[in-house]
């Protein structure tokens, strides 16, 4: 029974790095890339480490914590990078005005930042 749960949080995990990366692949936009590795990758890593924690629990006598540690950085780390790698591409394309597409720009010129 146990490796059944195993493999399914295994199974789940893959699939959910699976569809990370596809998407971080696929999609057009920096912006849209971000959700692939920091939503979807970050569920997947996830689903395998608890895979990782039932599997090495069963077979020592004790609980496995070493996982709770990984699991812990990723959770820090990821948010924090997405939103870096966000930043550094606003300033790069020289504000928020110069991000937003004419439709979600409004009254305001995309890109320049001038009332029309």
């Amino acid at each position: 029974m146990l490796d059944l749960l195993i493999s399914f949080f295994l199974v789940v995990g893959g699939l959910f790095a699976l569809i990370g990366s596809i998407g971080l692949a696929r999609l057009p936009d920096l912006f849209m890339r971000l959700h692939g590795p920091t939503k979807a990758t970050t569920l997947g890593v996830g689903g395998i480490l608890i895979a990782s924690i039932l599997h090495f629990s069963s077979r020592d006598s004790g609980l496995s914590l070493h996982e709770l540690l990984v699991a812990l950085f990723l959770l820090i780390t990821a948010p924090v990078s997405a939103h870096l790698i966000a930043r550094t591409m606003i300033h790069l394309r020289g504000g928020t005005a110069a991000v937003l597409t004419d439709k979600e720009a409004g009254p305001q010129q995309a890109g320049t930042g001038e009332e029309l």
